[in-house]
This record gives structure tokens, sequence and C-alpha cells, in this order.
């Protein structure tokens, strides 16, 4: 389980996010909605180490890691695909899944595991290709499966569908759902696009100007009004 408790940030003099705290639970998907510039993004680079947290504390399996570096929290389990995917577009698909296996010995890293092509046919059709000629969704699922190559507990998915295709949509979130359903992982998914989250959501977390404004179980987004919260 992921735990944060009381998290602060600032940027200048402004108070970026404001005592922050919440649990990710294992085999739970939990959606963090929120509209542009409340902070969410600000939030995951804290969990991931990319930015220090100036107050609180972030656990990961009962342990403390506020001052672990971002490649000690790889280590530790946790996988983060960031906004704009950022994959190495020079690369081969192929290549590009090696560098997720970055925490692993020379052994292990030698070849993609199975489990990633399974999920995503489309990146073993074209592993010989170079990442920068694959199409935006193709690229999401391709930063998606680099993640999942490091084979993380948590992982943390910043909005997957920003500008992508419907029908990539419908098999990210499939692979999402899949996923939770194993029931070793827990998953972190911050979303923009409502019917997407509300689709898979276990848990969900509403941010406003730095702080969790609403939280509840996924199943009573409807009925707690969740949709007029997020509305653009």
């Amino acid at each position: 389980m992921l735990q944060v408790d009381k998290l602060h940030q600032y940027y200048g003099g402004s108070h970026i996010l404001r005592g922050l705290s919440f649990d990710v639970k294992i085999g739970e998907v939990t959606c963090l909605l929120g509209r542009n510039g409340v902070g969410k993004t600000t939030l995951l680079k804290c969990l991931m180490g990319l930015i220090p947290s100036k107050e609180g504390q972030v656990a990961w399996e009962g342990k403390a890691i506020t001052a672990y570096k971002p490649h000690q929290r790889v280590h530790a389990g946790i996988a983060y695909v960031p906004q704009g995917r950022e994959i190495l577009p020079r690369l081969s698909v192929e290549e590009n899944l090696l560098m997720g296996l970055s925490r692993f010995g020379a052994k292990e890293a030698k070849s993609v595991p199975a489990f990633i092509y399974e999920l995503f046919p489309v990146l073993e059709q074209m592993k010989a290709r170079r990442g920068g000629d694959l199409s935006g969704g193709q690229q999401q699922q391709l930063a998606i499966g680099r993640a999942l190559a490091s084979q993380p507990r948590l992982l943390i998915l910043d909005e997957p569908t920003e500008g992508i295709q419907p029908s990539v949509i419908k098999e990210i979130g499939a692979v999402i759902k899949k996923l939770a359903e194993r029931g070793d992982m827990a998953i972190l998914l911050v979303e923009q696009f409502y019917d997407f989250a509300a689709e898979l959501a276990d848990q969900y977390l509403v941010m406003a100007r730095g702080e969790i404004v609403q939280q509840g179980r996924g199943a009573d987004m409807e009925a707690e009004g969740v949709r007029g919260l997020v509305a653009i």
C-alpha cells in the first residue's frame, strides 16, 4: 500500500500541495481527478522523488520512502508513466522496452517479458520500428509497456488518454482493468476524462487548489456528483 500523509509542496511563494493525505491499495485502481493546474502532476513528481516534498511523508509497503531518490523508488517497485510519454524516439520499440528492465541484473534484462507483448500485441508487431515512428496511441502503449517491464507493484499513470484515439483508449482501459484484477499491483491513475476514470476506479480522489476535496468508492462517483466537480 502507498500511504501519503500531510504532503506539502511550494513553487516560489505558491502553496501547490496543501497537506494531502490518502492511501492507494494493492489490487485497486485509485483515480485522481481534477481540472488543469490543481497540482496533480506535481503530486506525482513528489511521489517519484523527481521533486522533493517540503513537508509530510510518503510510505510504500510500510517503509518511509520520502527521502528516496527516483531510482531507489524504481528499485522499490514503483513505476511512472509521465504525461507526454517520454519514450526514446530514435530507439526501436524493443530497445525502449528493454530500458524498463534497468532495475534487474544483466541475465534478467536480456529480453522483453512475454506478458508485455500479450498485453500489447501491436508492440510485438512493431518491435523493430523506431519509437518515434509510432502513432501517439502506440507510443502511449509503449510507455506503459516500458513501465511494466520493471514488474512494478505500484504503477502510476499521468493522463494516459490525453491526445489518444478512442480505440486505443479502450485498449489501454482493458489493460489497466486486467492488471488490477491480477491483485498484485496498486494503480494510481491521474485522469481528466471522467468516463474513463469512472469505468476503472475502485477508489476516487478529487483534487482542487492543491487539496483532496472529495473521495470515495468508484461505484459512487455518479451519485456523489464527481462529474460536476471535474467538468471544464
